[in-house]
Order: C-alpha cells, then structure tokens, then sequence
C-alpha cells in the first residue's frame, strides 16, 4: 500500500469527545470515526486491526474443533420470552417491530437462538458434544456509551455455545476453550490474567474473565503472588487467596476482553431443549458458552502499550508491519531505493509513504498509526546503509542495503 492512496485521515490534536487513550488514538490515526453515539464506522486502518484480531480467534477456535455459523441479528421476541430475558435484560435490549407488529430484538447475544437450534436439529446424545461460535456484529442500549469501540452499542464479538450430555463433557471443552483463548491472546502478545467471575444476566455457574492488564483499565483485579488465582471486584469474597493459607490478595486494573461460563441447563430447560440419551430418556443439554469482544481487543492493546507519540501495536494485529519513509521525496536515489525494497518485501504488510513533505512529518504519522517497523532512507544511503527503527523498543540500527531485505524479514 502506498501511503497517497491510504485513506487514514490523521488529526494533530485529541478530539474533545474521546476520554481514554484508546479512543482519542484510534480517532487520530484515521482508524474510526463516529457516526453516532456509541457507533463508529472503520476505516481501512481499524478494520485491518479487527480482521487480524478476528483471523486469529478463528484460526484457534477452527484448531480447538469448533465450528463456525452465522446467526441473524434479527431475532424474534419469543425465544426470549421462553427464557425470561425479554423483561429481565431491561432497556439495554434493542427492540423493533415489524409491520405486522410482530416484536424482534437486535441480538446482543445468541442463547436463545442457538439453543433453538440445538432443540430443533440434535436429537441424540450420539451427536454430542458440539461447539458452535460465530463472529458478528452484536448490539447493546447502553446508557452511556463511551470510551470508542471499548464500550459502544454496535459491536463485533466472538460468541461460541457447546453442548453436551454430561457435566464431565462440559468441563472438559471448558478447559478446551480456557486453553484456547490463552493461546489466543498469547499470540496477540498480551499480558493478561485469568480471573474468577460474577456470571450476571448470563447466569448459569462458574464463569471465568480474561483481563488484559492496563493502568487505564475500568475494572479492579484482585490477585495473588504465590499462585494463579485471581478474582474480579464483583466476585471477591475476601481480602486473602482461598488457596495459600490466607496470604492478601494485590490490586490492579484490567479491561476484560473475554468471558467463558458454565451455563448448565439454565437455557436448555427454560425452553424444553432436550435429547435422548443412552437409556433413550429425555435430558435437557448441558451447555457452555464463550465470547471475546473483538473491538475491545483491539482497543485493549491500545491501551496496553502507547506512548506520547501514539499506538504501539504489537506484531500479530498491526495494521501494517512495515513502512518504509524516504527521508526526501524528491531525492531520486532515495525513492528508487524505496520502490526497490518495497518491491521485495511482502504488499500485505508494508506500506510506502510516497508523499511529499517534511520527513518529520511522516514520521510523527507513523509513530501515531503505530508501524511496528520503520524503514527510514535518508543520508546514510550514501555509505551503503538503510535504517531501521523498532517502534516498540526505539532501537534504532543502520543495515547494508544488501541484507535489508532479509534483516526486515527476520524481525516479522
């Protein structure tokens, strides 16, 4: 991608309306911008970021064994009314009525609607267990709809169901799935803690959060240092770990990105959803449900790793790895050199900033957007060398022009 093609409308200054890092960031790079409250449109930056952060939620959910769907949005008021979340949810739910009066909600999550499924198509515990997820675009009223995508009313989110015919089955793909958002979020480059849940309007029984670590974090994590146990605020029982003979617990802040719970029979038996077991006896499924919200994974990365001068993306999601600045445009040695090495490197990845200007100027969009790797061609091309700065480091190093090709490589 050329840099005069891009479209990333850049701003100098914080918007007035954006309170956290992440959303005032998003907002200067030329990644989003709002339509109205709690919605955003993505431009070509923010949506390379959540199709990366989707691509590697689909890769390991595909690994672990589920199997991708696509539910409507769209969904009718009475599969909410078997369960009782019709009035129970309140006004955070979207709801419209169609021209025959008929009541639908917008989906802010698919309980209902896989479980109808499930009633309607497994008839036999030979057929279980089965997981099935989705990424789509999901909707919530929220009162006060704030901070960007982090906490918006039209949202991208990862939401997947199992089924299952006993208990034991169920903890099983529980630990699947609890492995399987570590990997997840371990190749997205997180620091993160697993922490015990209050499970809220979702209900069901133990559930469990996935925080990513963060000063700016909107939610208090408590933990202990001689083990793994963490717990959210709303889940907290005490002030010392159940685990090591009453040692206190520390604090610190998190976003959560992700959510597994154990939700039983609450929606199986609440809408008569049941199968035929070994015996040929109706029994209700036992279920599990997981979600990632997608957008605030990426927002979350934000603002896990920022400084003064912008976003510090890492690897995995950046929207462009590598951006190669010749520090004068209208030098013909250095844009030919520029072409060269953009020619050799991956178009996937790479973007070449062709326009003309100041090389400071350049640089400071670059900082913003948050290019893991600059390519800078400046003086040193006439002793045969091209530089290279790390965003994430600041390390800066000066490479022949016959290896820079193969230096950039090793450092994707």
């Amino acid at each position: 991608m050329k840099m005069s093609h891009l479209f990333a409308p850049t701003l100098r200054e914080d918007p007035g309306e954006a309170e956290i890092v992440s959303h005032k960031l998003m907002l200067r790079a030329g990644m989003i911008r709002k339509l109205a409250a709690g919605v955003y449109s993505l431009l070509p930056l923010g949506l390379r970021v959540i199709q990366k952060v989707s691509n590697i939620i689909r890769e390991e959910l595909n690994r672990a064994g589920a199997q991708e769907i696509f539910l409507p949005v769209l969904l009718p008021s009475e599969l909410w009314k078997e369960t009782g979340r019709w009035d129970v949810y309140g006004k955070e739910l979207f709801r419209v009525k169609d021209r025959h009066d008929r009541e639908f909600c917008l989906g802010p999550t698919h309980e209902e609607i896989i479980t109808d499924i499930a009633r309607n198509n497994i008839r036999s515990y030979k057929q279980l267990p089965i997981n099935l997820y989705q990424i789509q675009t999901k909707f919530r009223d929220e009162i006060r709809p704030r901070f960007g995508v982090m906490r918006s009313r039209e949202f991208m989110m990862k939401d997947a169901y199992s089924f299952h015919a006993t208990e034991e089955c169920l903890q099983k793909e529980y630990k699947n799935m609890y492995d399987t958002y570590c990997r997840i979020f371990d190749r997205i480059g997180f620091k993160y803690k697993v922490v015990n849940a209050d499970s809220g309007i979702m209900g069901g029984g133990f559930s469990q959060e996935y925080m990513v670590l963060a000063d700016t974090g909107e939610e208090e994590i408590f933990y202990c240092e001689e083990c793994a146990y963490a717990v959210s605020s709303e889940a907290k029982k005490s002030d010392n770990c159940p685990k090591c003979e009453g040692k206190s617990l520390n604090k610190t802040r998190g976003i959560e990105i992700g959510h597994i719970f154990q939700l039983g029979t609450k929606y199986s038996e609440g809408m008569k959803a049941t199968y035929l077991d070994e015996n040929n006896e109706e029994k209700p499924f036992i279920m599990g449900c997981y979600g990632i919200g997608v957008g605030r994974t990426a927002a979350a990365a934000i603002e896990q790793s920022h400084d003064k001068d912008g976003i510090i993306w890492p690897m995995a999601i950046a929207p462009y790895k590598v951006v190669i600045v010749p520090a004068n445009s209208e030098d013909p040695e250095q844009m030919v050199m520029a072409k060269k090495i953009y020619g050799d490197l991956n178009h996937e990845e790479t973007v070449l900033d062709d326009r003309p200007g100041r090389l400071g100027m350049k640089l400071k969009d670059a900082d913003l957007i948050g290019f893991p790797i600059k390519v800078i061609i400046g003086k040193a091309l006439k002793d045969g060398k091209i530089e290279i700065k790390l965003r994430k480091s600041g390390e800066v190093k000066l490479v022949e022009i016959g290896k820079i090709v193969e230096e950039i490589n090793d450092l994707l």
